[in-house]
């Protein structure tokens, strides 16, 4: 049997992973990757995702992340938000998973965010104004992507010695007699392998990629979702720590899921990022309203801007008949630029509502009456169709009520898209010690020897999140599981 010998042993090789290794050999410390896709789907959910979400204090912070941003770049982005003060950031967060976050796990988020972006770019990352996407509330975005930060990160592992095993699935924890984590076995590509390290570090992943564990955890009709992420986290990592003792911690029962167009792919790979992948998300919803087949309204679409329901409203559209829904919009919408990212999308434009609802299979005569009904509900106020802020011009007296973004649907032509729920990824995971990332056991102690960091990292999101958010825990954590890993392994 083949075997390896690491001070530091990493299983994923996602934006956690790898900001685990990158923190890791910084202190010196030798270290090796197990990546379960082929090297051509290398880098995980991270490769199709373009935004962190972090704190800072006003947008001259943002500036040390661009190359050479002008002056009236800047001015333009302080016009759209002024800042993200942590305080702010820490209220984004509770205010989404209704208070249910861990405050530990949240304090280090929130605070570490900034120190940790510009951590990322002290390794050659840089971040650029955002202008391509009008609903997402952010006012820079990774260049190139996640694919691009993955991109330039596996080049910074591999130019300081990191060797990646890529084709290689762990399936088991290694112990010692001590009950110390000191490898794993897995399956590579000549067979089953045993690949030791001082210390481990789990960054592989939810199981969202598992449709067994989806209905098992999650309920009914999950095993029947589409992934907006990759096929490759299917949730090995959580089974083989949970089978030595690890602590389950935080959401089991939810997941990021959002609405996604109708004919998506069942799952999303790296490779389509690297040629300019088709766009299948679907968040102009806030602008419009959303009904089922019956052409009935069943969710606030204005609840809050799109960043902070957007994770939460594919579980909306899962329990609708079929599982479909369909976003509708007037002209507005699309003279407004709002509708930008639907050039692709599964819909069709009419010139009435009858003609539509018959085009897209909603009954006309439920849509027709939902429309008039959520017109004559609009209150008076100003409509402002920003992703930065609510506007508060809502909706009286109809259910459910419109909190915010309540404009008439009455220009001709209308537009209507269906979407389905797609799942990112899974909440659940292990409890850790925040302050190291080291995971705990069922007895209430440490487990020796093993870190986790990304998707695996339990308590932080329940039901919901902030968009943006699961990147930056990823990079926070696993800078914070590297190091701590790395320091136990040097300093013995």
């Amino acid at each position: 049997m083949d075997s390896a010998q690491y001070d530091v042993l990493i299983v994923g090789a996602g934006n956690a992973g790898l900001c685990a290794a990158m923190s890791a050999l910084e202190l010196g410390a030798k270290v090796g990757i197990l990546e379960k896709a082929p090297k051509a789907q290398r880098g995980g959910n991270s490769t199709l995702t373009s935004h962190m979400r972090f704190a800072f204090n006003s947008v001259e912070d943002l500036a040390p992340l661009m190359d050479n941003p002008s002056e009236q770049l800047i001015k333009d982005m302080s016009d759209k938000l002024t800042g993200r003060p942590q305080a702010d950031l820490w209220d984004e967060i509770m205010r989404a998973t209704e208070g249910k976050s861990d405050e530990d796990l949240v304090l280090i988020h929130v605070r570490e965010s900034y120190n940790t972006i510009r951590w990322l770019r002290s390794k050659g990352n840089s971040w650029v104004s955002n202008s391509s996407d009008p609903t997402a509330g952010d006012l820079i975005v990774m260049n190139g992507g996640g694919f691009g930060l993955q991109d330039n990160n596996f080049g910074f592992v591999e130019r300081n010695g990191c060797i990646v095993h890529y084709d290689t699935s762990a399936f088991e924890l290694i112990q010692d007699q001590n009950g110390k984590v000191i490898g794993v076995r897995a399956l590579g590509p000549k067979g089953i392998i045993n690949i030791y390290g001082k210390a481990v570090v789990l960054a592989s992943g939810g199981f969202e990629g598992n449709p067994e564990m989806r209905a098992r955890y999650l309920g009914a009709k999950w095993d029947t979702v589409k992934m907006r992420g990759v096929p490759y986290n299917t949730g090995e990592g959580l089974q083989m720590a949970l089978d030595i003792g690890a602590m389950p911690y935080g959401s089991w029962s939810s997941c990021h899921a959002s609405p996604q167009d109708m004919n998506r792919p069942t799952y999303s790979l790296p490779s389509s990022q690297s040629i300019g992948g088709r766009e299948w998300n679907r968040y102009a919803y806030p602008f419009g309203i959303l009904v089922n087949v019956n052409g009935e309204r069943f969710v606030d679409e204005g609840e809050d801007i799109r960043a902070m329901t957007y994770a939460k409203m594919g579980r909306s559209i899962l329990v609708q008949p079929q599982g479909v829904a369909f976003q509708i919009f007037d002209a507005k919408a699309r003279k407004m630029g709002l509708l930008a990212a639907y050039g692709t999308a599964s819909g069709d434009t009419k010139y009435t509502l009858e003609e539509l609802a018959g085009s897209l299979g909603i009954d006309p005569l439920g849509l027709i009456n939902t429309v008039t009904e959520f017109n004559a509900a609009i209150q008076p106020g100003s409509a402002s169709l920003t992703p930065f802020k609510t506007d508060g011009l809502s909706t009286y007296g109809i259910t459910p009520n419109k909190s915010n973004y309540a404009v008439s649907i009455e220009e001709p032509p209308f537009e209507g898209y269906a979407v389905c729920c797609g799942i990112t990824f899974t909440f659940g995971g292990l409890m850790v010690e925040p302050q190291t990332a080291q995971v705990q056991h069922v007895a209430g102690r440490s487990i020796p020897g093993l870190y986790t960091a990304g998707e695996m990292l339990g308590g932080l999101w329940h039901w919901n999140y902030p968009s943006g958010s699961g990147m930056m825990s990823g990079a926070t954590f696993g800078r914070i599981a590297g190091s701590s890993a790395a320091k136990a392994v040097l300093s013995s």
